[in-house]
């Protein structure tokens, strides 16, 4: 390969798509094409270049992007390799935050699914070019007319098959190529070599055919082509190829190609086309940024001064920290000192790399429009810009979605709390789906991450990384307690104990709040009966009852607390008195305003195929949720829903379950109501003994 690649000879692009639809294998297979691989590894035996962690061999799927690259046809191609679970969601947006096109993996026997329109609309937000593959072809029962009617079906009539397989099924091995009017037969041994011949006969017709479908949807993409098509009614072949890209950036029509990668059939053709019509950073030659002061600007290509976006750091047994990023503009070298916009702080470079999986090639320098990696940067994590410090912009951060699945974490060995909180911080800051938070309502270090899968790499991380062990329970729903009426009390506290004692008396009145306000503390003394010296005291006992409850041992929210009169003792009276006096009062109020339990409801949506929506609904009414509607979005249906956090426990795993793991669902805090009558008890029993075991430790 060159030292050197102009940003017209790059192809970046991010392998997407939903979960076991064969991404890895596919870039085993384009490494075996180019020559970077002598042979396919297995993600069974755990020998794929992609799939080199811990964790990815553990569970035998793609859990990190992986950054692979090899030429092809003098150009450099960037393959960034993405997981297809959902719990691992933020790789694949990371990656098309990088990328200049998606390439979309389909696999022909279980079809779109869910993830790839996960992808598919994280492409759009980025507006990238989409490019489709219709994978493992070679296997039984598979239907290429179907997969390609419900790709268009979905995504529109743009998308067009450019290769079209002959013998799908077990002995597939031959497709036809739409572009080139050949018929591809490929060699047994899964290298990618082939031979080709003209097509004839029907298939010549077939050609025909879709060439002219071809031709109109390159001449939509330009003005002057579509002047010409419309004299000639006809483009010539150069115009047709020369149509093609910009048809392609245009978004006016989405290629299709038709492959098996665990053969490497279609792999090869597939990287011809990449190679000559793929968007390269040329096509985006200006990003949008914000310079130093916050104002929107922009970062092209050809400016000088170097601009880097980090879009993945992890681990990396031996090495420490890598960084992998995309430079905007400029040009990087060992040493070189950057400045850190988001943290404000410099970052030396150390020796910078090119990847294939876990193999790191080092290289005196990269370029704008390169992807590459760097190690052990002092304070630069996922998302954070790197730029010249006399050019000081930032790039816009990637929206990572919210956390849908929580779990409390259990240190197996008493003395490790500090190395598990430096272990949680490390790993929030490589990983931006995954959260920790410490809670001091229910006392419990929570976690939240996009899946169970998710939160048991996060374990498996934290005992390979860290020496920490834990469990994962359920976290304590943290209910709440307010009341529905008025009431009043009149406390006096004495005590004598020889010398001087203790004398206070504190008369109250709370009434129910309005939600969400809190304990709302006001005083309305008149006369001289209590000093206001006292009245924070008086408060100061209420805030201790308001955090301890006085009705099941939960917060206490929601009520207006008014402290009108009392007495004192001109010598008894002191701070600690009036402070007992007013727990007291306010206890004993609370307990005489009807109190009751509130518990958290979260917002829900859900998104899945229509077969799956009665199963779904009535999963939804077990769990005492509400259903606020259902909406179509295409072959998919949208359920939103509220229910309380009691019921929501696992409940990612639960929906994948429920459709074969073709649904996903959304999830955030939406507001507390009152706890059902028929409920009350269970909760008070539950919440009583959990008290109990918190106070035995």
């Amino acid at each position: 390969m060159k030292d050197y690649y102009a940003p017209s000879e790059l192809r970046n692009f991010a392998v997407v798509g939903h979960a076991s639809c064969g991404k890895t294998m596919l870039c085993e297979a384009m490494l075996v094409c180019s020559g970077k691989l002598g042979r396919q590894g297995s993600i069974a035996a755990g020998t794929t270049v992609s799939d080199y962690h811990a964790s990815e061999h553990q569970h035998q799927i793609s859990v990190h992007a992986s950054l692979l690259h090899t030429e092809w046809l003098g150009k450099k191609l960037n393959i960034i390799d993405t997981p297809g679970y959902a719990d691992f969601i933020s790789e694949g947006i990371g990656a098309l935050r990088v990328g200049d096109f998606a390439l979309v993996v389909v696999n022909a026997l279980h079809g779109l699914g869910v993830g790839t329109d996960a992808v598919w609309d994280y492409a759009s937000h980025y507006d990238l070019p989409k490019m489709i593959v219709v994978n493992a072809l070679d296997k039984p029962n598979t239907e290429f007319d179907l997969v390609l009617e419900a790709a268009r079906e979905h995504f529109g009539k743009k998308v067009f098959p450019l290769t079209i397989p002959l013998d799908a099924g077990p002995t597939f091995s031959r497709v036809l190529d739409v572009l080139r009017n050949e018929v591809v037969t490929y060699r047994p041994g899964g290298n990618g070599l082939y031979d080709e011949v003209p097509a004839e006969g029907e298939l010549a017709e077939q050609v025909h055919e879709l060439h002219r479908e071809l031709i109109e949807f390159v001449a939509e993409s330009d003005d002057a082509l579509m002047e010409k098509f419309f004299a000639q009614g006809v483009l010539s072949e150069e115009e047709l190829r020369a149509g093609l890209h910009k048809a392609i950036q245009n978004q006016v029509f989405v290629p299709l190609f038709a492959v098996s990668a665990e053969r490497n059939v279609g792999v090869a053709r597939l990287m011809d086309f990449i190679a000559k019509y793929g968007s390269s950073p040329e096509d985006r030659a200006e990003v949008p940024a914000r310079d130093a002061s916050g104002v929107p600007g922009k970062v092209a290509l050809s400016q000088p001064e170097p601009v880097v976006y980090v879009f993945k750091t992890m681990n990396e047994p031996g090495v420490g920290e890598l960084s992998l990023f995309r430079i905007y503009s400029g040009k990087l070298k060992p040493g070189d000192e950057l400045f850190n916009r988001t943290k404000q702080s410099t970052e030396r470079l150390g020796q910078l790399y090119i990847l294939n999986g876990h193999e790191r090639t080092a290289v005196q320098s990269l370029y704008a429009g390169d992807i590459g990696a760097v190690v052990k940067l002092r304070d630069t994590h996922t998302g954070d810009t790197l730029c010249s410090p006399r050019f000081v912009v930032e790039l816009p951060k990637v929206e990572y979605p919210h956390p849908n699945i929580h779990g409390a974490l259990k240190l197996r060995s008493k003395g490790d709390e500090d190395k598990l909180a430096v272990g949680l911080t490390t790993l929030q800051a490589e990983d931006p789906t995954f959260k920790y938070r410490v809670d001091d309502e229910v006392r419990q270090t929570i976690v939240s991450g996009q899946g169970e899968i998710h939160l048991q790499v996060i374990i498996e991380r934290l005992a390979r990384r860290f020496g920490v062990s834990v469990e994962i329970e359920e976290p304590r729903v943290p209910y709440r307690e307010t009341i529905r009426t008025k009431a009043e009390s009149r406390y006096r506290h004495k005590k004598q104990t020889g010398g001087a004692g203790q004398f206070a008396e504190v008369w109250m009145r709370i009434a129910p709040g309005a939600r969400d306000s809190g304990v709302v503390f006001t005083e309305s003394l008149v006369g001289n009966d209590v000093d206001r010296v006292f009245v924070p005291s008086v408060e100061k006992g209420v805030r201790t009852v308001a955090s301890e409850g006085a009705y099941a041992g939960c917060r206490i929210v929601d009520v207006q607390v008014d402290f009108y009169g009392g007495k004192m003792h001109p010598v008894d009276s002191k701070d600690i008195a009036f402070q007992v006096a007013g727990y007291h009062a306010f206890k004993e109020c609370f307990v005489a305003a009807s109190p009751c339990l509130l518990e958290p409801i979260y917002n829900i949506t859900i998104t899945a195929p229509e077969e799956y929506v009665g199963a779904i609904l009535g999963d939804l009414s077990s769990r005492r949720g509400r259903i606020l509607g259902v909406d179509s979005d295409g072959r998919f249906q949208v359920i939103r829903a509220m229910a309380p956090q009691k019921q929501l426990y696992h409940y990612s795993t639960i929906i994948r379950s429920l459709t074969s793991g073709r649904g996903r669902h959304s999830e955030n805090f939406g507001h507390y109501e009152e706890v059902p009558a028929d409920q009350v008890q269970r909760v008070l029993t539950e919440v009583k003994a959990k008290r109990e075991a918190q106070a035995a430790k």
